[in-house]
């Protein structure tokens, strides 16, 4: 099998910025000679590297993904980590637009008395989060936003987290080709001002939440001002939590 060496230096000419990191994924996960030589060339091809192993890392955990799921990052960990500091034990938590289901999976970890609902309008998505999720407690949906979620959860939700699509539409150009080359355009474009579906989101949990519920989404730091408008207009408190480090920015409203 190919050294280490060997297949970092064909990722840097391909222009991966961490080809050392990446090479030594690649080599772990290939079985074979021939199946690193096709993970390789995947990946020079522009492949996003978590479609090509099949996992993405989030939150100390490998969150199963594929073609057509968005991938999790790493800023989101912080929106995760700021929903389980307002989830109680034995919590009822929504995990909108879920993706892959990897929050769901984070908040699930850390509270273990909690259910999970998680929900997103692609199949593809659900069933990642089936496989993520399938040692918490927790029920997938495929829908659109609250659609499918079970009548009897009106007023009983502690929190709605949501990654939503927050990218403005006129600016899916400027992502990175992994980006907007491979992941679907829907789990990206959030409207002209790319909070279109975080209002939605933010507008149906008022019925669904708690009297002591929280609802929180991921925003850039430009959308903040923004995002707490749509809050306070709803009836929330709104609140902003941002992480330098990893770039993320978080809109929090409580009930």
């Amino acid at each position: 099998m190919q050294s280490l060496v060997d297949v970092a230096e064909e990722l840097r000419s391909a222009g991966c910025v961490f080809a050392e990191e990446e090479a030594a994924i690649l080599r772990d996960a290939a079985l074979s000679d021939r199946e690193l030589t096709t993970l390789i060339e995947r990946r020079c091809a522009g492949e996003p590297l978590e479609y090509v192993v099949g996992w993405a890392e989030f939150h100390g955990m490998r969150i199963a993904v594929g073609p057509g799921v968005f991938i999790p990052r790493r800023r989101t960990e912080f929106l995760a980590d700021q929903a389980i500091a307002v989830t109680p034990d034995a919590a009822v938590v929504i995990d909108m637009c879920c993706g892959s289901g990897a929050i769901g999976a984070a908040i699930a970890k850390a509270r273990p008395t909690a259910h999970v609902y998680a929900v997103d309008i692609d199949p593809r998505a659900t069933a990642c989060a089936r496989r993520n999720l399938a040692r918490a407690a927790a029920s997938v949906y495929v829908g659109d936003l609250f659609a499918p979620l079970p009548a009897m959860l009106r007023g009983q939700v502690n929190v709605v987290v949501a990654n939503v699509p927050y990218v403005p539409c006129g600016e899916i150009g400027l992502l990175p080709a992994e980006a907007r080359d491979y992941e679907p355009i829907g789990t990206l474009d959030g409207g002209p001002d790319g909070l279109r579906i975080a209002a939605r989101v933010v507008d149906a949990a008022r019925g669904w939440l708690h009297p002591d519920g929280h609802v929180l989404f991921e925003v850039s730091e430009r959308q903040a001002e923004t995002a707490s408008a749509i809050l306070a207009s709803t009836g929330f408190r709104p609140r902003i939590a941002e992480d330098e480090e990893l770039g993320a920015t978080v809109a929090i409203g409580s009930r």
